[in-house]
């Protein structure tokens, strides 16, 4: 039996409330792959994606003593990691502001089947190639849920910044998708 099979998220987080290294080691593990997912899409690359992990573990540590217990302990981790990673950005980058003036950020329909043709890991390759400011708005708003107001709070920019960013963020990924799905009509005659 592993040691990581003897405790429960629980105990594990009273262990760490507690000091514990040994427990704070296996609750870093238990999550640890899962939240590099979620840096991975804030970061430029994957070593920037790892400090920004770290950096993110480290608040959930120091901070672990807030968590009470409402609602799930992976979302509470989560959301540090996604405020750790737009830190992290906004301290290494510059953040540029988009504005849509003259509605060239207007929805266009996708072909479903393009959509269908995608797997994730296709769509979050997509979505890794759209530029920061872009992408970090789409996985704010598209993934994480986070409202506009609360992005422009989070990333310094004003509402109208973020949804123009979404806006553009959309019509280039749907320009991707078709031009994807092409490439595959091409492959496949």
């Amino acid at each position: 039996m592993l040691l990581e099979d003897r405790y429960t998220i629980e105990e594990l987080i009273k262990r760490c409330k507690a000091g514990e290294r040994k427990a704070q080691e296996l609750l870093y593990k238990q999550f640890a792959s899962k939240m590099l997912g979620v840096c991975m899409r804030y970061a430029t690359d994957r070593m920037e994606a790892e400090d920004m992990l770290q950096n993110g573990f480290i608040r959930v540590f120091r901070k672990m003593a807030d968590y009470r217990g409402d609602g799930s302990f992976e979302g509470w981790v989560r959301r540090i990691m996604v405020h750790c990673s737009i830190e992290y950005y906004r301290k290494h980058h510059k953040i540029l502001q988009a504005v849509d003036t003259d509605g060239e950020g207007a929805e266009q329909s996708v072909n479903p089947a393009a959509i269908a043709n995608l797997d994730a890991k296709d769509l979050m390759m997509l979505i890794q190639k759209l530029s920061p400011g872009y992408r970090m708005v789409f996985n704010l708003y598209a993934i994480e849920g986070y409202s506009h107001k609360e992005i422009g709070e989070m990333m310094g920019i004003s509402e109208g910044a973020s949804k123009s960013q979404l806006s553009r963020a959309r019509t280039i990924l749907k320009e991707q998708i078709a031009q994807s799905n092409g490439k595959r009509y091409e492959h496949a005659g």
